[in-house]
């Protein structure tokens, strides 16, 4: 399985896509955190206009970046295998399809990490522009940063999943980037239709952004981490079906 993760994260590392999705990522970020200077977009202007030395706009877009990103990073993992004929070649390796599954998920959550650690830079410029320098709340920013690594790994599930169901890299991208859209925001939506009022509160709780939120807010609640993991597992399961179901 080892051996596999290794060969996933060269091959990202030795493509240009992984190198493309980190550069876009830490671009949007800048973008978003130091020049957009409108109050229309989410109700927040850049740090500099703001006058508010704090990483909300990092916390808040990223999520949304991630959700078509990602699906980037993904939609080759299972696709281009299948398309090229070496999935077939990769079943003869001593691997079970779990084993399989995960190497790819890890990779996916390690380029994940690779692109959010650039984003550090962030936090030491705005904690020397305070005011009084480092006035800034760093417990909730790390445990922003740990929901922010959760959702991402939510989208890599989601990801690897719908490049298993396809050949095509393009509809495996379409699929993955919907599916995350759903269920990040999906559910925040339905529950507020009046045809929901009775189940409302159970409906806001299955997508993704009442349980990022809730860890934004700098308290990691036990239930919070169980729903992430919950989450990836089911699409990770989702995964191992369909690798099982080509057997058949």
């Amino acid at each position: 399985m080892f051996t596999l993760l290794r060969k996933e994260i060269e091959s990202f590392l030795s493509s240009l896509i992984a190198y493309i999705v980190i550069v876009v990522f830490l671009l949007v970020m800048s973008f978003f955190l130091w020049m957009l200077n409108v109050d229309i977009f989410l109700g927040w202007n850049d740090i500099i206009s703001n006058n508010k030395a704090n990483l909300d706009g990092l916390f808040m877009v990223a999520p949304y970046v991630f959700m078509f990103l990602i699906p980037a990073i993904t939609m080759k993992m299972f696709a281009e295998e299948t398309r090229s004929g070496t999935f077939e070649i990769l079943l003869t390796k001593p691997l079970s399809d779990s084993q399989i599954v995960l190497a790819k998920f890890f990779a996916g959550v390690l380029l994940v990490v690779f692109s959010l650690i650039p984003t550090l830079i962030y936090y030491y410029s705005v904690y020397q522009l305070g005011e009084i320098p480092g006035n800034i709340d760093s417990g909730a920013m790390w445990t922003s940063y740990l929901g922010l690594l959760l959702v991402g790994a939510c989208f890599v599930s989601i990801g690897i999943f719908a490049s298993s169901l396809t050949s095509s890299q393009i509809l495996s991208f379409i699929f993955a980037a919907l599916i995350s859209v759903f269920v990040y925001i999906g559910f925040s939506v339905l529950w507020k239709l009046r045809i929901f009022t009775d189940v409302a509160l159970f409906m806001h709780g299955l997508g993704i952004e009442a349980h990022y939120e809730s860890i934004r807010r700098g308290v990691v609640d036990l239930r919070d981490i169980v729903y992430f993991l919950s989450l990836i597992t089911f699409f990770l399961m989702l995964t191992r079906f369909s690798l099982s179901s080509r057997k058949w």
